[in-house]
């Protein structure tokens, strides 16, 4: 089966900035993913048309299982406040999806705090610090009946503030510990393999770069394994949206 992390920037083509619902399904076609996680999701946004980025992607992947978890309500610039789930589900949002051509038999959401108060970071160009304001995060696990047994996928996107990923990852493997194996955690994870792997005592099983798309130098986003599964191919492919390129592994 095929497994694949895509952080979609919310659909947007980066070299304008318009968000094409069409692209994100063309996208989502090439990648021919049995399983897809996704990141930067929207919902009922304006900066996206109001579209259900989910949905879009299921239709266009053929995937009847899936589900959309946001870290996020409100609009950007205007309002954003942290997600219960407990909001309308037409509310305006921004998250997370997990998308699934098998049977999912369970779903759980993990909520991922962020930092409580602004952190001191430097960026490049910027000769001192700027202080910046984390976003809550969330995770999506499902289980999920494939062709090589049930298994256990997480989708996620944690911060972009080192040691604090780091805490939320810890908090994701501990989350998994006694679930079905093989545990397949895939997303942007905001942090070099070497890292992610050490952290999470868990197997990287595609190692690409992916981050930025068209001069790709780092690798942010991953797929990481525990348990037995047989490794195939693999690629980080650009597609006609997002600044991220999408990560994909066959697993057997």
């Amino acid at each position: 089966m095929r497994v694949a992390t895509f952080n979609i920037l919310n659909g947007r083509v980066p070299t304008d900035q318009h968000v094409d619902p069409t692209g994100l399904a063309d996208a989502v076609k090439r990648l021919d993913a049995d399983i897809l996680a996704l990141q930067e999701v929207d919902r009922n946004q304006q900066r996206s048309g109001f579209a259900d980025l989910t949905s879009v992607a299921a239709d266009a992947m053929g995937a009847p299982h899936h589900r959309f978890v946001a870290a996020i309500h409100g609009s950007p610039g205007v309002t954003w406040v942290a997600s219960t789930g407990d909001e309308q589900p037409d509310s305006a949002a921004y998250g997370v999806a997990l998308l699934s051509r098998y049977p999912v038999k369970g779903w759980e959401v993990i909520r991922l705090e962020p930092v409580p108060f602004p952190v001191p970071m430097r960026f490049k160009g910027r000769l001192r610090p700027y202080l910046v304001t984390d976003e809550p995060r969330v995770a999506v696990v499902a289980s999920v009946e494939t062709p090589l047994g049930d298994c256990t996928v997480v989708g996620t996107h944690l911060s972009f503030i080192p040691w604090w990923n780091v805490r939320q990852l810890r908090k994701l493997v501990r989350a998994t510990v006694d679930c079905r194996e093989p545990v397949v955690l895939m997303g942007d994870l905001n942090m070099e393999a070497e890292r992610a792997t050490h952290m999470a005592k868990m197997r990287s099983v595609a190692s690409h770069p992916t981050y930025p798309v068209d001069e790709a130098r780092e690798q942010i986003d991953h797929i990481l394994v525990r348990g037995s599964v047989r490794v195939g191919e693999s690629g980080a492919p650009a597609l006609p949206i997002s600044d991220h390129r999408a990560l994909w592994v066959e697993l057997g």
